[in-house]
């Protein structure tokens, strides 16, 4: 019997590259339990919606959509060096929004970025440029 290959990528957050401004990646062990090891595994998951806060000196995903409507709050894993520079960059106006879920070996992964905020403006040329990519205005 042939196992089941799983792939890399789990589950992308595509609203945060029309939302956001994107700039550096970070990626991010989550403590989890069983449960909800086996939910991410077969990919009972989604990102919309979910953002991520600064806790107690903590990272913390919120609103992690796990199986049919149930929300999870999920510590994240990191080190007190990369929390703190994702703490200045909070404070000086970014949000910090997660990006991918990762679930390709043994370990689930998490994704996030350092993002401004688009203005409309900056989201109409966006569509713009990916229609012209596709070839709809030649």
């Amino acid at each position: 019997m042939k196992k089941k290959k799983v792939s890399d990528s789990v589950t992308v957050n595509r609203r945060a590259h029309y939302d956001y401004q994107l700039g550096e990646e970070l990626v991010c062990g989550m403590s989890l339990s069983g449960p909800q090891v086996r939910l991410i595994r077969d990919h009972h998951v989604q990102l919309k919606g979910s953002y991520i806060a600064i806790r107690n000196s903590e990272l913390w995903l919120y609103g992690l959509t796990l199986g049919a409507d149930t929300t999870s709050d999920i510590r994240l894993l990191a080190t007190k060096k990369q929390i703190a520079a994702l703490e200045r960059e909070k404070v000086a106006g970014s949000t910090i929004v997660p990006v991918k879920l990762l679930g390709g070996g043994r370990h689930i992964k998490l994704v996030i970025a350092v993002g401004k905020g688009k203005k409309k403006y900056d989201k109409r040329e966006t569509i713009k440029k990916r229609d012209i990519e596709r070839g709809r205005y030649a």
